[in-house]
């Protein structure tokens, strides 16, 4: 049984959602405090969300909020930060740490529809389905031809960067395509995890040496930032597809585009860049024109989690931290323990 916090909880809780939430979200949340959140047509400025922040106890945070020092000297009375996220980059762990604050995670619910965007991606980007779809749109189909010819997965080579909880995940669903898979990562799988799988892990010179495709499944941190960069990708198998589920930054967006002009990669896939990624200090503020308008990319608005019963799931998950704070409980996703609060 989770032991009960020390601090207290106030009697008058607010609660701030930055972005629109379910109806279910809010009614949940509405049991334990008021809840202030954007209508769905509509969504908080900057200055009505800091001066909503100054007066919350609870925080529903989602992918573009970036909460650091700054932030949470506008939020004063704050003592928990509930991410409606995986991944958690974007909150200052340590910051809200100092600070007496909670943060949580959904830890689970985003890995299958992650890992299904992500098989969906390599399919579209191997098969060209973009090109294929705008040819047909423009051109029509009078007769059969042989054009476009791409790359299937069968009998190829498939490596992971990373092999957390996604990867694992989308190497469940390749393993019935018949293809080799390799992986990079500090931790190795379980033995029987691995033959089951057959699974083989590697250093990363080699994975981008032998892999077809490179699936990018790992998070964004000081050792991750651009670890594919101009240099890795010089040494990839000619003709490589990349893959970006994950995080943006863990690539470098510039080195990606020279590596598909030259020809060294054969595509670049992703679901997430750099643009987003609001803990690094000098993200850009947008898209390589570049890397938009080559033919051989592919690109999706960060969909992987976007399934609507996942989406209220998540919020649902997220919610409940909150509500077992509310109820003097350590949140049970809890990914820190605040100074001043026992364990």
């Amino acid at each position: 049984m989770r032991k009960r916090a020390v601090r207290s909880v106030p009697a008058d809780t607010s609660i701030l959602a930055s972005h629109r939430v379910f109806t279910e979200t809010k009614t949940a949340l509405a049991k334990v405090g008021k809840v202030y959140a954007p209508n769905p047509a509509e969504r908080f400025m900057r200055p009505q969300l800091n001066r909503l922040a100054s007066g919350a106890n609870a925080f529903l945070a989602f992918m573009p909020d970036a909460v650091d020092e700054a932030w949470l000297a506008k939020a004063p009375r704050l003592r928990i930060i509930a991410g409606a996220l995986k991944g958690y980059d974007n909150l200052d762990l340590e910051a809200c740490t100092r600070h007496g604050i909670w943060v949580s995670n959904v830890p689970d619910l985003l890995t299958i529809p992650t890992a299904e965007l992500t098989i969906g991606l390599m399919i579209a980007l191997a098969r060209k389905i973009r090109t294929g779809d705008s040819w047909v749109r423009t051109r029509g189909v009078s007769r059969w031809r042989p054009e476009l010819y791409g790359v299937g997965i069968h009998g190829s080579t498939i490596g992971f960067l990373g092999l957390g909880m996604i990867g694992l995940a989308v190497a469940e669903r390749l393993h019935a395509f018949g293809a080799r898979l390799l992986y990079c990562d500090r931790r190795a799988v379980p033995a029987a995890t691995a033959r089951r799988l057959q699974l083989t892990r590697c250093d990363l010179g080699t994975l981008l040496t032998q892999c077809d495709y490179v699936i990018v499944a790992m998070p964004l941190n000081a050792e991750s930032h651009h670890l594919l960069d101009g240099r890795a990708l010089a040494n990839c198998k000619k003709g490589m597809l990349l893959i970006n589920p994950s995080r943006g930054s863990v690539v470098e967006e510039a080195a990606v585009l020279q590596a598909l002009k030259s020809g060294q990669l054969g595509g670049y896939a992703a679901d997430v860049f750099e643009c987003e990624d609001l803990s690094v200090a000098d993200h850009p503020a947008r898209i390589l024109p570049g890397l938009l308008h080559h033919p051989a990319t592919l690109f999706t608005p960060h969909l992987g989690s976007a399934v609507e019963r996942v989406r209220r799931e998540i919020e649902l998950r997220a919610a409940g931290n909150i509500v077992d704070w509310a109820h003097g409980l350590a949140p049970r996703d809890a990914l820190n323990l605040p100074d001043g609060v026992s364990s």
